[in-house]
């Protein structure tokens, strides 16, 4: 692929702001002793940080269309690596508060920016690869940035962290102003325009898929510790290795998802791994207190949720080519959104002692979500087809 270092690049960007926004959990206790606060108001900072990232993207995309997507991601990850640094020297949990809402403002408009950019640079025919391994670059940090946190929090204050963040976030927006070409700006999308995407059936279609299939991982994966502690009884020590492997495989997940689409499309991939994930979790509960079985459905459940994300996406451009921006933008708020209502809906089922059934109801909603591609898909073909034959009469 021509610009394949170009777009590593961009993947290391992505890594590094989602190592921004996930390290926050594995420091929560840092974070408590050092503000005098609990652990769950402490938690409130990745609630912020979700709020803010899904609600305030798509404006601030729409408001910077008109600015290259080049000049638009070496400023914000300038201004990124400024609120980092301030981050390293706040002692007020209320300020924290207020740079983690800042923070997530840039996150969202740095991501979108960075698929933007992936789907531009990629040669043709390649543009799920090359936005699969961005993709995989935030992904990453589950598995390598989280940890790599938790153990500088152990060693040293865990300010540190920000401020390494900070510094690396100013390497990378040199290395961007040098080396990433500029693009052709997008004609700037009223918010009045922004809103009609919504009476736009396939758009709304695919910003549903979105929700459900983040809602479906979110209902689960957020309480994934208690469920191995209480209903496979794994000791800790297993639960932590379930995790890394679990990271690893989602990296892969989201790599094979762009492999997919570039080799099957973006439907046979939808649907089959939309498909196999809703499988794995109906499985789990019957299967997973076997050993040999738990870590195959884990990494089974790892690699197909991931494999979503690059056809859903690569879709929603195809859709809306003009405006790919924007709709990359409400495709990451509905995800935000859907991850917050499954960790309330699985917070519910857990509070009403259905915790060992919590991949059950993620399943359902990946049963909804086949429901929903699969009609999409259909309502296309007719569409399509019913274009043909005008097409043929009024050429007759």
């Amino acid at each position: 692929m021509k610009h394949m270092g170009k777009i590593y690049l961009l993947a290391i960007i992505s890594f590094l702001n989602g190592t921004s926004e996930y390290v926050i959990a594995g420091i929560l206790d840092r974070i408590a002793h050092s503000n005098h606060i609990s652990v769950s108001s402490a938690g409130q900072l990745i609630t912020v940080f979700s709020i803010a990232f899904g609600a305030g993207t798509p404006f601030l995309i729409a408001l910077t269309a008109r600015l290259d997507r080049k000049k638009l991601l070496v400023y914000t990850l300038s201004l990124f690596s400024i609120i980092n640094v301030w981050i390293t020297f706040l002692s007020s949990y209320e300020l924290l508060i207020g740079a983690r809402i800042l923070s997530a403002l840039c996150a969202g408009v740095i991501q979108v920016t960075l698929l933007t950019l992936a789907a531009v640079l990629a040669a043709p025919g390649k543009q799920g690869n090359a936005i699969a391994t961005v993709v995989m670059g935030n992904s990453t940090a589950l598995v390598v940035g989280v940890p790599i946190g938790r153990v500088i929090a152990s060693h040293y204050e865990w300010h540190i962290i920000f401020a390494g963040l900070g510094i690396i976030g100013v390497i990378l927006a040199l290395l961007t102003f040098v080396w990433i070409p500029q693009t052709v700006a997008e004609e700037p999308v009223p918010l009045r325009e922004q809103l009609q995407f919504f009476v736009q059936p396939r758009i709304v279609a695919y910003l549903l898929i979105t929700f459900l299939w983040l809602g479906s991982y979110s209902i689960v994966f957020t309480y994934i510790s208690p469920y191995f502690l209480d209903v496979f009884h794994k000791s800790d020590q297993a639960v932590t290795t379930a995790l890394f492997l679990f990271g690893i495989a989602s990296a892969f997940g989201s790599k094979l998802g762009g492999i997919g689409t570039d080799k099957w499309g973006t439907f046979w991939t939808l649907v089959g791994g939309t498909a196999l994930h809703a499988i794995v979790l109906l499985l789990f509960p019957l299967l997973g207190h076997v050993a040999s079985a738990f870590y195959i459905l884990l990494i089974l459940w790892a690699l197909t949720a991931w494999s979503s994300g690059t056809p859903i996406q690569l879709r929603m451009i195809t859709l809306a080519p003009a405006a790919a921006s924007i709709v990359l933008s409400l495709h990451s708020a509905f995800g935000q959104i859907g991850m917050a209502a499954g960790a309330g809906i699985g917070g519910i089922a857990v509070t009403n002692g259905l915790l060992q059934y919590l991949p059950w109801i993620g399943a359902l909603a990946l049963t909804l979500s086949v429901a929903v591609i699969v009609t999409d898909h259909l309502f296309a073909k007719s569409t399509n087809a019913q274009e043909s034959e005008e097409m043929r009469y009024v050429e007759k």
